[in-house]
């Protein structure tokens, strides 16, 4: 029986449309002429007899069922570019790829660092890397596994603990008298820097120090860890971070502990696999993972 697709030039003209909400800069993307890009879409409709676009004083705007539609769409075209980049590498299908979305901080400071010796270990096995700050839902996604700061939580998953998270302050040594340590209520009354995905985390730090703090939920505000470090060196305040992502600016002196405190959070990092998702590559890539964060 005839498959029911549309042509694949429709679909990319759609997705840079539905990206833009703009048929003139899908167009101007395109290298194609607005005129063009209007009928590929007209087409598009004609064919899942749906209308994806409605008109706006402004332009054009997706209809419901064109937002969910223009999603997948994304989704697919990603698949399908990757796959083509895989076979145009010319491995001969050896080559074994896993599509991992990691949080960033954790991807740079922690993971990059030690894929060097992946590669040496499983030679055939590819890692793409793809930034996630929190959790997604995998059907459609294009994505085999996580690295993500969690619970043991994850709805249709399994969650394997690599690495606890254990927050300690730190700051540059401009912040403070040299070579001496800080009381928890001193350090109070420096610049805080808050992380957006723990926002009470200073809290349960000075809690778990015995001493509350005036202020502690005040300060501004990072999406990512390594953005609190870098404002830490800076001498932008104090930073509540991970140990393991400090270990060198600690030790070349452009962090300093101020306060001998670490507390150890209810997140841990973890490798999060969809339940019933099995590969050679997965395999291959958590034994490694497990042997490596031990």
């Amino acid at each position: 029986m005839r498959r029911r697709l549309p042509s694949t030039t429709a679909l990319v003209a759609f997705e840079a449309a539905a990206r833009h909400q703009s048929f003139t800069l899908a167009a101007e993307e395109l290298a194609l002429t607005q005129s063009a890009v209007c009928r590929q879409i007209a087409a598009l409709e004609a064919t899942l007899g749906v209308k994806l676009f409605r008109r706006t004083r402004r332009g054009v705007a997706l209809t419901p069922a064109g937002a969910g539609y223009a999603r997948r769409v994304a989704a697919r075209l990603a698949a399908l570019e990757a796959d083509a980049l895989d076979v145009a590498a010319g491995d001969g299908g050896e080559r074994r790829v896993i599509e991992l979305a990691v949080v960033p901080t954790f991807a740079t400071r922690w993971l990059l660092p030690r894929l060097p010796a992946l590669a040496r270990a499983a030679p055939q096995l590819q890692l793409n890397l793809h930034v996630r700050t929190r959790p997604f839902l995998f059907d459609g996604s294009g994505l085999d596994a996580a690295i993500h700061a969690g619970d043991g939580h994850w709805a249709g998953c399994r969650c394997v603990p690599l690495i606890g998270e254990r927050l300690v302050a730190v700051c540059s040594p401009a912040l403070v008298p040299r070579g001496q340590r800080l009381s928890v209520e001193a350090l109070g009354r420096l610049p805080l820097l808050q992380q957006t995905t723990r926002p009470d985390a200073w809290r349960r730090w000075f809690a778990h120090a015995g001493v509350e703090v005036d202020g502690d939920l005040r300060g501004p505000r990072y999406e990512l860890f390594s953005m609190s470090i870098e404002a830490a060196v800076q001498g932008l305040g104090v930073a509540l971070v991970p140990d393991i992502f400090v270990a060198d600016e600690l030790a070349s002196g452009r962090l300093v502990q101020p306060v001998p405190v670490a507390f150890d959070s209810d997140r841990r990092y973890e490798l999060v696999v969809p339940d019933g998702a099995a590969s050679p590559a997965l395999d291959t890539f958590e034994r490694w993972l497990l042997a490596t964060a031990r």
